[in-house]
């Protein structure tokens, strides 16, 4: 058992929830960001521009998704270079087959894979050849076994939202705000979700307002810790850089829900805010302002007169009301004690 230890110790193979719920995942929310978030970021910018470059080079950013957040993992999990390199056909592979949960399904497999390739790094004389071919057919080989179960996981979740848009808008405006702002933060590509289940309209409108409540609600909630450059890379960027800090202490992110079961009713039942755009910006939030200018988008395809009510509503929905729900939210949990100092740092 002690040389086992020993093995381990020397390959850095740590088991540690520190170093996987905290380093690789804040790891990955970089590589999802640096991938699909800016190239959807790109993309809808040259639509909205009709800069057909601007266009294909979004498409390229969000197509390697997978291999972006694989080889950002190991990274974090600081894997020698061929054991890197591989990751990113396992980041592929779990991506592609995870569906909807494809970002859970890496995060999962690439962490097995990578930790699996350290044992074998370096171990034989022809290093080149067996290290890529473990971690390749190990990250390959899990991603046939359990992304698939993953992404169902993921979309039964999507099946969940659907269910919630059924009721009454006040209890859907709500759920469908919490749960899709949820998977924003989370691992789970909520943007996916809401592409798969076609969520617009109220539904959509609703989910734009949990993700926007999320995303500002994290920028304004920690700007005392990350200053200007957190509010940008939260409030424009994800709000999944918290992630690590919400296992450390899930207390933090109270205040962010609360502000989205808050709008989520507001945008229904009262304002009626609806996003006509394109389904997948339900699930974007603030990131680049694509959710906002989904709904922009919506209006420009229903041929609206958009008054200066509609700007003001959007403002509100998506900015407003999260920021001085969440900073009236956090004031009370840290005279409460329940969010100290540094407890929204970023890595």
């Amino acid at each position: 058992m002690n040389t086992v230890k020993a093995f381990l110790m020397k390959k850095n193979v740590i088991f540690s929830a520190h170093r996987y719920g905290i380093d690789a995942m804040g790891a990955m929310a970089q590589g999802l960001f640096a991938s699909l978030l800016i190239g959807t970021i790109i993309s809808t910018l040259g639509k909205q521009l009709g800069i057909q470059f601007l266009i294909d080079a979004g498409g390229y950013a969000s197509a390697v998704a997978g291999p972006a957040m694989a080889v950002s993992i190991g990274y974090a999990l600081q894997a020698p270079q061929l054991v890197l390199f591989s990751l990113i056909a396992v980041g592929a592979a779990a991506n592609t087959l995870g569906g909807a949960g494809g970002p859970l399904a890496v995060y999962i497999i690439a962490i097995i894979a990578c930790e699996v390739g350290k044992t074998v790094s370096k171990e034989t004389k022809i290093d080149i050849l067996v290290t890529p071919a473990v971690t390749i057919l190990i990250g390959a080989g899990l991603a046939q076994i359990l992304a698939p179960g993953i992404g169902s996981i993921a979309s039964s979740f999507g099946t969940l939202i659907m269910w919630a848009t059924e009721l009454q808008p006040f209890f859907m405006g709500m759920l469908v705000s919490v749960l899709v702002g949820v998977a924003l933060t989370l691992p789970i590509s909520s943007a996916a979700i809401c592409a798969a289940l076609g969520l617009t309209g109220l539904a959509g409108g609703a989910a734009v307002a949990g993700c926007c409540a999320q995303m500002v609600g994290f920028a304004v909630l920690s700007y005392k810790e990350n200053g200007f450059g957190g509010l940008i890379s939260q409030g424009l960027g994800t709000s999944m850089l918290q992630m690590p800090n919400i296992i450390k202490n899930p207390k933090v992110w109270i205040a962010p829900t609360l502000a989205s079961a808050i709008t989520g009713p507001l945008a229904t039942c009262v304002f009626h805010f609806a996003n006509n755009g394109p389904a997948v910006s339900s699930g974007m939030g603030t990131c680049g302002l694509v959710g906002p200018i989904g709904v922009y988008t919506g209006w420009v395809e229903e041929g609206r007169l958009i008054t200066g009510m509609d700007w003001f509503v959007m403002a509100l929905i998506c900015i407003i009301l999260p920021a001085v729900l969440t900073w009236l939210f956090g004031r009370i949990e840290r005279r409460l004690g329940w969010i100290k100092d540094d407890d929204l740092k970023l890595q």
